[in-house]
């Protein structure tokens, strides 16, 4: 027997969280639950358990508006999920989470007018059906049970340890080991300062150069105003809206002036090293500021841990693994003890579950993304996805916003359906890849293109980060946008 609620929450990360809380706001007398396939909240900051695991953005748009971060900017994972469950204890949404509940298979009865998804449990094994009016999937957007790992010749061959920072073994030993980091992602840029205490030398190897950026772990600001014992929901108004404005700055520079962002962040970072070092072969990409994530670095303790000689940086690529480490194709040989694939992630949408139509499979890229938040012909179906360049939440508050209205406008008036659709005029619309390389390169996106809806050529059948505006256009667009009075969105 089904499991029966009104909307049907998938991941109880930071979306899935913000989602339940929008939900108790906006229908005290609603049904939901929440299911989340790990044994712990948090999402991402579930599954990074590596060193100095930490946000790459300021905790004030991280958190969500409703309620005030209290800390310093730049946070921990494990303040991150102390954050949490303060969020759930407040909103009292601890009953309504079931952990280890992994979905399966999601289908639509266009008869009943529901979800029916069915879960495998991963603590018994057992399998249960839950029933829903809507279904509303935040599991982010990558895999959790793997990381992104490339193959390499030899690997097999080396007698030291690899580690995906994604599988962090608890019991790690890397005192006075010779380290080799593969990547220069934000996740090396963390692990690198923070593995260097202990280590005897760690190496980071790329196969290319990453922008980064110093930020302070407590923006001067907040230091300035603390002595004013402002109410916090003040407090955090204000910080919040002096990180949007300078997200703003950074992103219209990126669109505008990119050569000046460019020399702005290489300038930053020659600062930060010794006289000399060749700042222009590792940290001066061939790509965009923005084109990728600019990765932030908490007082430039990545370039101090490589002034101190702790830590060095190869940029090269990899002939081969051998018994005692990489041989690159320069010839250098890397001897190392541990090596770390920091090498990403693996793209998946909506959590990777198979979706059906009336036990018709769902083939995502025949369909256009609506808004990047529900996707064109699939009945009572959101997804929380957040932004490339600003924070994750600021983008899950403004779909929770939305679909709430959305579901409000189907209980004031008997509806039963929403859908996203074509007019007859748009049906011959050019169809373009969710992600233009242009604007977004990240690797991970563009591994995942045959996997992912399609674009249109104009709104709302784009995503947000189409034209690289992201926040910058929804704060205004989505707040004001009426779903009673929407062409595109059908109901019955």
């Amino acid at each position: 027997m089904a499991h029966l609620v009104d909307v049907l929450i998938v991941g109880a990360g930071v979306s899935g969280i913000g989602a339940a809380c929008h939900l108790r706001r906006n229908f005290p007398n609603g049904t939901f639950a929440i299911l989340e396939a790990m044994d712990g909240i948090g999402g991402t900051w579930w599954t990074h358990r590596y060193p100095g695991a930490r946000s790459d953005s300021d905790l004030f748009t991280y958190g969500y508006s409703f309620k005030p971060w209290r800390g310093q900017s730049i946070a921990t994972a494990d303040e991150i999920r102390h954050y949490l469950d303060e969020v759930i204890a407040e909103n009292e949404l601890a009953p309504h989470i079931h952990f280890q509940h992994q979905v399966v298979s999601a289908n639509w009865s266009s008869e009943d007018k529901r979800w029916t998804v069915q879960v495998t449990r991963g603590d018994t094994g057992e399998t249960l059906s839950y029933s829903a009016q809507f279904l509303w999937m935040c599991a982010g957007y990558y895999d959790h049970r793997q990381g992104y790992t490339p193959q390499w010749p030899g690997m097999q061959d080396f007698e030291g340890q690899i580690v995906h920072p994604q599988h962090w073994p608890k019991d790690l030993d890397y005192s006075d080991k010779r380290v080799v980091v593969i990547g220069s992602g934000a996740t090396a840029a963390t692990l690198i300062p923070n593995m260097a205490r202990d280590a005897a030398h760690i190496t980071m190897l790329q196969r290319s150069p990453t922008f980064f950026a110093c930020e302070p772990w407590a923006h001067p600001l907040q230091e300035q105003l603390q002595p004013l014992n402002l109410p916090e929901d003040w407090m955090h108004e204000i910080m919040r809206r002096a990180f949007i404005a300078k997200t703003d700055e950074v992103v219209r520079m990126a669109r505008e002036h990119n050569g000046e962002l460019r020399e702005f962040l290489m300038q930053e970072t020659r600062n930060r090293l010794p006289e000399g070092y060749d700042v222009d072969t590792h940290f001066n990409p061939s790509y965009r500021p923005w084109q990728q994530r600019i990765a932030v670095i908490p007082d430039g303790d990545l370039f101090a841990a490589i002034s101190s000689g702790k830590a060095s940086v190869v940029t090269d690529t990899i002939a081969h693994f051998d018994a005692t480490g990489i041989t690159l194709d320069s010839g250098q040989h890397l001897d190392a003890d541990i090596i770390v694939t920091a090498t990403g992630f693996n793209m998946q949408f909506l959590g990777g579950v198979p979706f059906s139509l009336d036990g018709t499979p769902v083939d995502f890229t025949q369909h256009m993304t609506w808004r990047g938040l529900m996707v064109q012909g699939i009945p009572n179906m959101a997804h929380t996805i957040g932004y490339f360049r600003y924070s994750w939440t600021l983008r899950a508050d403004l779909v929770s916003d939305l679909i709430c209205r959305v579901l409000a406008h189907m209980r004031d008036n008997g509806l039963a359906v929403v859908v996203p659709t074509l007019e007859a005029a748009e049906a011959d619309m050019p169809r373009e890849p969710w992600t233009d390389p242009n604007t977004v390169s990240a690797g991970y996106m563009m591994r995942a293109q045959d996997k992912l809806p399609r674009q249109g050529s104009r709104a709302p059948w784009q995503a947000p980060w189409k034209h690289m505006h992201e926040y910058g256009t929804e704060r205004t667009e989505l707040p004001a946008l009426q779903p009673q009075a929407d062409e595109t969105l059908s109901y019955r």
